[in-house]
Formats: structure tokens, C-alpha cells, sequence
């Protein structure tokens, strides 16, 4: 079974497997058939011009031919392709494999790509780059469908996009389908993932239009000259894998995609915020504190409590606290703040898809961390929370006022969810130029002033 280990040095030179070894597999056309049933719109990346073609072509065609909308995202114009071509600079390059997209585009019936303009050869050093404009263009994901190479093709820049493909599909709430390129050349039948490899069958139509798609990158498939250096790309053999059908897709749902971003982010500096250090962090949670409707909780939670930073204060007025995040190296921090602490315990929970169970809270506490959910997750969380507070606790939601760029929700977003929801309502906001935080609590969790 093929894994995530390290990267496969890739070469498209030498002889590979033939396409009659993987077409002679009984599995080639066993699993379970994919369809675009419930789909509302593609979002198919492709790391180079032809990608979308030799990979995902007969899908499009067929979606397209349905009238689903379709969006080709290319992240770099392939001027890589021929580094030793003595015809063509990079520069030139470039322009011909746009143009070649935007024809093959054509012929599977959808609009000239979106080109993000990225260094072929180096998708991987832009990855956060590409996940936010995937993010941009797909928004609220939910019934969208993000085509991606797959994240162990064996090419660097597929792999690349692929992971920026899952991580966006996270963050929207869409789906992803990867699909293998060279993995079909360098790869081993006996070693593939069948278990998650769905065919998706191509008619008539979907065929013609994927080859004649193909046909049209000219500069892949045919030499550019006569001399050393612009030699064909796309041989016929590597070819022979995607002129029949089935498609093949690896079939990942949104909440599976995986998304580490915020993990790295902790990785890399122990307090990516400067909730330690910063005045607006310590005033935002003495604020929060002050809103505060009593004096004292028993059992608190604090959801995407990140170093624990808030949840220590929170401790001062609770019996109980129980943090959770998904991030490891956040947590770790977390747990050596709290090792001498015995009512606060810290939990590695992937929120709202994990959740403890028989929750019961007096206290619940959002901060920061609405807007790094997908539309979608956000709506469960919602309902978890719904289903943990007491009939007289309080909710407290805290947000960065400002864009949160490489997701799709802001603080407005998130906290207008919560006010349509049924729970508690607002009885108390605090709002600057910065950060919004809203007090939901039931009137007679309210404070008495007479008292």
C-alpha cells in the first residue's frame, strides 16, 4: 500500500508500468462506482497545464455535458516542462501551455482556467498561497466536489497541490476526489490503494472529449523541435493509461481532509499570538472575563483553547475546566501549563466532529476559533453545544473583528449563526474596532442589579 512517506524522486524518463498491467486487474473496474448524484459544482485543480486533461478530463466532460458548473484552477503556466529546450525560453513556454489550456479547457466544455501564475517545480513553497485561493474560490463547499492530483502521485508539484486541494476542502466543507497521474506509470499494481480507488465510467462523449482535450497540449504529446532538449513529455505509453476508460478517484470526505496548518503554525512558534505578551491579548481576556454573568461556574469548557492561555483564566472562576483543541503541539503547552492543576483537564479533540461524551457545562467558551471551521462544521458545532449547556449556562463567544484570510467565515459570520440557532440569546456585547464578544445566557442566568 502506497503511503505517506518521503517524497519519490520523479522522473518521467525510463519505461514504466504498462497500462494493460493495471487494466488487467480485476480491481480496475471493482470498486465502488463514483457519481456526480447530489454534486453542485467542480472545483478541479490541476498543478500543470494538462493535469485536469489526462487525469480528470472525462469527468469534466461529463459534468459539464450535465450542466454542473465547473472551475479549472491550474497553479503554475508549466514552463518546467522542457528545461533544456533550446526553441523555447520559460517565459515562451509558459504562454503556449496557457493557451493549450484554455483549448483543452474548450473541448471539455468549461471556461478558461483560473491561472495562478506559481513556479513550476515549487508548488510546495507556496502551499499556504494556493489553499487560500482555493479557499477564495470555493466558499461555502458544501455539495461541491474539490479534483485534485492525487497527494502521493510521485510528482512534487502534484503532491503539493493536492495537499493545498485537501486542506481548502476542510476549510469549505467540499468533498475531495484525487486523482493519480504518474502513480499509473511509476506505481505497482500489487501496491495500490484499491480498497480506495473509485472508477468513474466515461461514455461516448466523455471519451471523445477528454482525447481530443489531451490532443490539444500539443507541446506534451508532441516534440517541439527536432533537437535534444524538445523531446515529447506525454509518450505513448505513459498515454495508452488515459485514452479508456474508467477514471480512477481517490474519495475523501471534508471532515477526513486533512488540514494542519494551525498545528504548524504552533510548531513553529510556541505562541503564534502572543497571548503571553501582548496588552490587546491580556485586555481582550479581562474583558471577556468581566462579562462574565456570575461569579463562579462549576464545569466550564473552552473550545479551541490553543496554549491554554484563556482556560487559565477561566480556571480562577470554575470548579471544573475542560479544554479541548485539535492541534497537538498547542496542546502540549496547554498540558504544561496545567500539570500541577488538577480540576482543568486538557483534550485532543477534533471539534465538532469529536465531542466528549455527556457533556454537561455551565460555561462554554468560543474564542478565536469559529472562523477556522468550515460553514458546515460550524453549523454541528452549534448543535453540540445546543446539546451540552445546562438550562441555565451561558455561552461566550470571542472574535477577531477582521478578514481571516485562507477561511471562509468572519467573526459577523460565526456569531450570527449562533444568534439564529435557539440557544440562550444575546443578553450582553461588547464590540471595538478589533475583536466582538457576545454574552448568550438565559434571563435569569442574568445578573440581579439589586442585589
Amino acid at each position: 500500500m502506497v503511503g505517506a512517506g518521503e517524497p519519490r524522486a520523479f522522473t518521467h524518463v525510463g519505461p514504466g508500468t504498462p497500462a494493460t498491467g493495471w487494466q488487467a486487474r480485476p480491481e480496475w473496474t471493482a470498486g465502488e462506482p463514483l457519481s456526480l448524484a447530489g454534486v453542485t459544482r467542480l472545483v478541479v485543480v490541476a498543478a500543470h497545464p494538462d493535469d485536469e486533461s489526462l487525469g480528470a478530463g472525462g469527468l469534466i466532460a461529463t459534468a459539464t455535458r450535465l450542466g454542473l458548473p465547473v472551475e479549472i484552477v491550474c497553479a503554475t503556466d508549466g514552463e518546467g516542462s522542457h528545461p533544456d529546450s533550446p526553441t523555447r525560453t520559460p517565459e515562451e513556454l509558459a504562454l503556449v501551455r496557457v493557451h493549450e489550456g484554455r483549448l483543452a479547457a474548450h473541448e471539455l466544455g468549461a471556461p478558461d482556467p483560473h491561472r495562478l501564475g506559481l513556479p513550476d517545480g515549487s508548488v510546495a513553497d507556496h502551499h499556504d498561497d494556493l489553499t487560500r485561493r482555493l479557499v477564495e474560490l470555493v466558499g461555502d463547499g458544501r455539495g461541491e466536489v474539490i479534483v485534485a492530483p492525487w497527494r502521493h502521485d510521485g510528482h512534487p508539484d502534484h503532491e503539493a497541490a493536492g495537499r493545498a486541494a485537501a486542506a481548502a476542502a476542510r476549510r469549505t466543507g467540499a468533498d475531495l476526489w484525487e486523482y493519480p497521474v504518474w502513480f499509473w506509470h511509476w506505481g505497482d499494481p500489487a501496491d495500490a490503494p484499491w480498497s480506495r480507488l473509485h472508477p468513474f465510467g466515461l461514455d461516448e462523449h466523455a471519451t471523445h472529449a477528454k482525447l481530443a482535450a489531451i490532443g490539444a497540449h500539443a507541446s506534451q504529446v508532441a516534440p517541439l523541435s527536432d533537437l535534444e532538449g524538445d523531446g515529447i513529455l506525454l509518450s505513448a505509453d505513459l498515454l495508452a493509461h488515459f485514452v479508456d476508460g474508467p477514471e480512477h478517484y481517490l474519495r475523501t470526505a471534508s471532515v477526513d481532509a486533512p488540514d494542519d496548518s494551525l498545528d504548524r503554525l504552533h510548531e513553529e512558534e510556541p505562541d503564534p499570538w502572543g497571548v503571553e505578551t501582548r496588552w490587546y491579548e491580556q485586555r481582550k481576556r479581562d474583558l471577556l472575563l468581566a462579562m462574565l454573568p456570575r461569579e463562579r461556574f462549576g464545569h466550564a469548557l473552552e473550545v479551541g483553547s490553543s496554549t491554554g492561555a484563556l482556560a487559565e483564566a477561566l480556571s480562577g472562576r470554575s470548579d471544573r475546566v475542560l479544554a479541548v483543541d485539535r492541534s497537538p503541539a498547542a496542546l502540549a503547552s496547554a498540558r504544561a501549563r496545567f500539570q500541577f492543576e488538577d480540576h482543568v483537564t486538557v483534550l485532543e479533540l477534533d471539534v465538532p466532529h469529536e465531542w466528549p461524551d455527556d457533556l454537561v457545562c455551565d460555561l462554554v467558551v468560543v474564542s478565536e476559533v469559529g472562523y477556522f471551521l468550515s460553514p458546515a462544521e460550524l453549523d454541528v458545532l452549534v448543535q453540540r453545544i445546543a446539546g451540552s449547556l445546562a438550562p441555565d449556562g451561558v455561552l461566550v463567544l470571542c472574535h477577531w473583528r477582521h478578514r481571516v484570510e485562507g477561511w471562509v467565515l468572519e467573526a459577523e459570520d460565526v456569531h450570527r449563526r449562533f444568534e439564529d440557532s435557539g440557544l440562550p440569546p444575546v443578553q450582553a456585547t461588547y464590540r471595538d474596532q478589533d475583536v466582538e464578544i457576545r454574552v448568550h445566557a438565559p434571563q435569569t442566568s442574568w445578573p440581579d442589579p439589586t442585589r
